[in-house]
């Protein structure tokens, strides 16, 4: 049988997958399934890499032939709700509790499974993410950060398995109001906020940051010097942050770069697809992204 792999979009977010993969076999609500073995997509917010087919005649032989391959799956549920939900019952359970910020992302292998037919599953024992259908949530901070954009960076670095460490010199461009300057601050490292507006009072007045009143484009590395970690979420559009990520690249200054690919309108696939190609880098879409991308490179 051909190989085939499975793309899970996240919620309202399937078009810009189905653009990426281009030809597609068939589509189960958000889950796309593409010929071939799997490849990068960036769209995807979790990818079924080893995809299978199988017969379930009955619950219990559902079950019993997920619980034959591994322990742990999580449920994509799509068709057949209560059926899948009386399978799911009788699997081990996943814990799927939020995390607090720090915390590793999970090491253990998780599958994925849905109902095609009430006697037909689609399965896959490895999966890109190990979080149950990619969705990384944590435990959140509701009185500190100025706004939600904090999680975007939370969920980079618990999926860098890495992160600034106390007295580590941080660039955070685009940085007001300051979401992102927030977890830099708590995390004990010297921020150097960059922004045209200023940031909220409490974050500018947190221990380690620095605003400077300036357009991130503006920017020369060369007057900022060695950095360990530089962090862009701001406004523009993606083609003008990839002139901007070269700039910072070819002055050798920064050690790791995280940054978010903005899309105001179609989706810039094309941009997208040259910040995919910097070797030693890795873009995806994050659970806590909407219309955008977050870009690595370490």
């Amino acid at each position: 049988m051909q190989a085939r792999t499975a793309y899970l979009a996240a919620e309202g977010f399937v078009e810009p997958l189905r653009e990426e993969l281009g030809e597609i076999e068939a589509e189960y609500g958000r889950l796309l399934v593409a010929p071939g073995g799997p490849r990068a997509a960036a769209w995807a917010q979790n990818i079924w890499l080893d995809t299978r087919e199988i017969e379930v005649p009955s619950i219990g032989q559902a079950a019993k032939a997920l619980r034959a391959i591994q322990r742990s799956w999580a449920l994509y549920p799509h068709l057949h709700h209560r059926r899948a939900a009386l399978i799911a019952g009788e699997l081990p359970k996943v814990a799927a509790k939020p995390l607090a910020f720090g915390t590793p992302a999970p090491a253990s292998p998780l599958g994925s499974w849905t109902l095609l037919a009430p006697d037909r599953m689609l399965l896959s024992p490895a999966c890109s993410s190990a979080f149950p259908n990619g969705e990384c949530a944590f435990v959140e901070d509701r009185e500190g950060p100025p706004s939600r954009a904090y999680l975007k960076l939370w969920e980079a670095l618990t999926l860098a398995g890495a992160m600034p460490e106390p007295g580590q010199r941080c660039v955070d461009l685009g940085a007001s109001p300051g979401g992102w300057s927030w977890v830099l601050a708590k995390l004990g490292a010297h921020v150097l906020a960059v922004d045209k507006a200023p940031l909220d009072p409490k974050i500018a007045a947190m221990p380690g940051v620095e605003w400077r009143q300036a357009s991130a484009f503006a920017l020369d590395p060369a007057d900022i010097g060695p950095v360990d970690w530089l962090f862009s979420d701001v406004i523009c559009y993606p083609a003008r942050l990839f002139e901007l990520v070269q700039r910072w690249q070819e002055s050798g200054l920064a050690k790791r770069i995280v940054c978010t690919l903005k899309f105001q309108g179609p989706t810039d696939h094309e941009t997208a697809r040259r910040f995919a190609a910097i070797p030693g880098s890795r873009l995806l879409h994050l659970h806590h992204n909407k219309h955008e991308l977050c870009w690595m490179s370490f």
